[in-house]
């Protein structure tokens, strides 16, 4: 079978070599800029606007009565909510405070809380994420779950899984409205079956907020327009933060099992940035995508804040320039585009052997 996916060797000749030992003088360039220190003006703005914007939310739903008009505050209401992910996304990664249980703590509560998700959950799936970023068995974000992210997982896929696999990369976004519900009931599950500790507080504070947040919809609208309004806030925070994450490795590199790459090698070369163009600039994305468009510098420097990965882009390209190693970075638009046609052909793995389209059409004649 044609290998449709890019591979990183289990060895690697002169840029592995030139990279290695590298990532301590760059760390220390990175301190040094002060692109390590703490943005708390910054945090406490953009969580100030999101929870007035949260609010007036519920006001405005109070104000408009029913009205289908109140599937427009649903969209916001994703849009609002996958920010505070960001958010306690950057806590998990200890950017906003220089204190660890500062941060969990905030966190915990933005996950739980404010989004409705296990705070405990995610941090286990994503720490595992970026020790091995796109490695098989490693990575938890190319395991197979609907979508197959490798030749080996699509080529086992029988029935109405290979069927959606087929056609897996233009069926991405339609499938995203569907990762919002995924992520609150994967996460609660995880929590009822694993039990780890604090499982008991993280269920009790999720279900609390989903009560209330149930309970306010429903008591404000119409039975039909509440479901609806659910519906749409799920189907928005999903595919906004699906496309949020895809672009930033689908299509990269995937890594053996079996291979062994230094640290700033193995994060660089599976990571790709988003770059602003004429409409959009890096700026406006950086918000958009909540820092996650600077990713090869996130993934060297997990605990940067978001205001400091632009200027510390400049000085992680012209590094990896200079040792050899790839620095990847595209437009959002064709960010996407790779994405689609990146699981189309993993998707190819598929289809039955015996499946041929020119056999098809002749008996269709």
């Amino acid at each position: 079978m044609t290998t449709l996916t890019p591979t990183v060797p289990a060895s690697r000749t002169s840029p592995r070599d030139a990279a290695t030992g590298t990532y301590a003088a760059l760390l220390r360039t990175v301190r040094d800029a002060g692109l390590l220190r703490r943005t708390l003006g910054f945090y406490g703005t953009t969580a100030g606007v999101l929870g007035a914007v949260f609010l007036g939310v519920f006001v405005g739903m109070v104000l408009l009565g029913d009205t289908w008009w109140q599937l427009a505050l649903a969209g916001v209401l994703g849009v609002v909510l996958t920010q505070f992910a960001f958010l306690g996304h950057e806590a998990s990664h200890r950017q906003i405070f220089t204190s660890g249980p500062v941060n969990d703590r905030v966190g915990r509560w933005l996950a739980n809380g404010v989004v409705g998700i296990s705070y405990s959950w995610w941090m286990n799936k994503h720490t595992r994420h970026h020790a091995n970023p796109n490695k098989v068995s490693k990575d938890p974000d190319i395991e197979f779950d609907t979508i197959s992210f490798t030749e080996e997982q699509a080529a086992r896929q029988t029935g109405w899984r290979a069927v959606i696999i087929r056609r897996q990369g233009w069926l991405f976004f339609p499938l995203l409205t569907l990762e919002g519900l995924n992520l609150h009931v994967a996460s609660i599950r995880t929590l009822v079956t694993d039990r780890r500790e604090g499982w008991v507080r993280e269920i009790v504070t999720i279900t609390a907020r989903l009560a209330v947040y149930l309970g306010l919809v429903f008591w404000l609208l119409p039975p039909g327009i509440a479901a609806a309004f659910v519906g749409v806030h799920l189907a928005v925070f999903g595919v906004y933060m699906g496309a949020s994450f895809a672009p930033n490795h689908k299509g990269m590199a995937i890594i053996p099992h079996d291979s062994k790459l230094d640290f700033l090698s193995r994060q660089v070369l599976t990571s790709r940035n988003i770059v602003g163009g004429r409409i959009v600039s890096d700026r406006g994305l950086t918000q958009v995508y909540g820092g996650l468009n600077y990713q090869v510098e996130h993934h060297l420097f997990p605990s940067m804040p978001r205001p400091h990965l632009a200027k510390a882009r400049e000085i992680v390209r012209e590094h990896c320039a200079r040792i050899g190693v790839p620095y990847t970075e595209t437009t959002t638009l064709r960010s996407y585009g790779i994405v689609v046609k990146y699981l189309n052909r993993v998707g190819l793995a598929a289809r039955d052997p015996f499946d041929c389209p020119t056999f098809r059409t002749l008996r269709r004649q």
